[in-house]
């Protein structure tokens, strides 16, 4: 029935909370502020740069966001520098790419992080046209995987079977209420859906 698979890349597919968390203290760093912890990091991404900027930024006692321009400049060379920062892919991610690529189910990466920089994971991590770029099939054939509720929405919008990514960045109790059809604890689970 379904046949293509849609995946968001950070906390999805790769383990990027520590380029995520890295970039963002050395971008305050810059800025003379106040460092977070990773654990503030977890909670503030997955709306994109900006917005975990803006986080970042009210954390560190800018709450008016006047320095905003200035963080994103400083974040953008700093994480253009450090995406691949200890990131790696999740455990049993790479196996069931594999086996959906076997079994003939497209595959593709929807992120919104910035587009370089998803381009280095990507290509770093799995290689240089790893992923299929045109799917040529209808939502009801599609399935969306992420680990945010900005995931579980993109989905839902799209009229795809969602499926929530327990070990990404949010609770497996956040993916339903946004809207999982379905959550995984592991990545081989996503095989039982196909």
């Amino acid at each position: 029935m379904y046949k293509a698979c849609i995946f968001d890349l950070d906390g999805t597919l790769t383990n990027t909370l520590d380029s995520l968390t890295y970039s963002t203290n050395k971008t305050l760093e810059e800025m003379g502020l106040e460092t977070i912890t990773k654990d503030q990091c977890r909670s503030f991404v997955g709306d994109g740069a900006r917005c975990l900027m803006e986080r970042a930024l009210r954390a560190s006692g800018d709450t008016e966001l006047k320095r905003i321009e200035e963080g994103m400049e400083v974040y953008s060379r700093i994480f253009g520098e450090n995406c691949m920062y200890h990131v790696r892919p999740y455990d049993g991610v790479v196996q069931m790419l594999d086996s959906l690529k076997k079994k003939g189910i497209k595959i593709a990466v929807f992120s919104n992080k910035p587009h370089l920089q998803a381009i280095d994971v990507v290509e770093s991590t799995f290689g240089k046209g790893y992923f299929d770029h045109k799917l040529g099939v209808s939502p009801e054939e599609g399935i969306y995987i992420g680990d945010s509720d900005v995931d579980m929405k993109t989905g839902k919008a799209a009229g795809m079977f969602t499926v929530g990514a327990e070990w990404g960045f949010r609770t497996k109790e956040l993916l339903v209420e946004t809207g999982a059809d379905a959550t995984i604890a592991h990545a081989e689970e996503l095989l039982n859906y196909l």
